[in-house]
């Protein structure tokens, strides 16, 4: 994806996207998290106290960045999802795939703490709708961002 549209769900106009520690450990560590599912940008939105804004930016791919695909949740995607939420820091710029949801988080704790089986946690997630997130997590990173505007929604 040479250059690509990605949508940010926020309360607010985001013309100069920040990488945001906020005390909560999410499915990629911390940073500035986008989607390419205007849909979803428009959910987190809603999530927000406040206005409800989605703000379009052109994501202009940069290979001198590291970053991690996953293009599927896969046991690599789930161990890295788990290792994040658990505070474990990487090494990447950009890290783009899934997202584990609320739904999922629940599914991936139970897995974690032994009270499912793995074939179990992915029978349940194979029934969830596409969702998609790509995390901004360095400044360099963040040089990939052209903010293109904002809808109030």
């Amino acid at each position: 994806m040479d250059l690509n549209r990605i949508f940010h769900g926020s309360n607010m106009v985001v013309e100069k996207p920040r990488i945001m520690i906020d005390g909560h450990y999410k499915d990629f560590g911390y940073g500035f998290y986008c989607t390419k599912l205007e849909k979803q940008a428009r959910r987190w939105a809603l999530t927000k106290r406040g206005d409800s804004v989605v703000n379009r930016y052109i994501y202009t791919q940069n290979d001198n960045l590291k970053s991690l695909i996953f293009e599927q949740m896969t046991q690599d995607w789930l161990q890295f999802v788990v290792n994040c939420r658990r505070g474990i820091e990487h090494q990447y710029d950009i890290v783009e795939g899934p997202m584990a949801d609320d739904q999922i988080w629940d599914y991936v704790e139970d897995f974690t703490e032994g009270n499912i089986s793995e074939a179990a946690f992915w029978e349940l997630v194979k029934f969830k709708y596409p969702t998609h997130q790509i995390v901004f997590c360095t400044e360099a990173a963040l040089q990939t961002l052209n903010f293109e505007g904002s809808d109030q929604i």
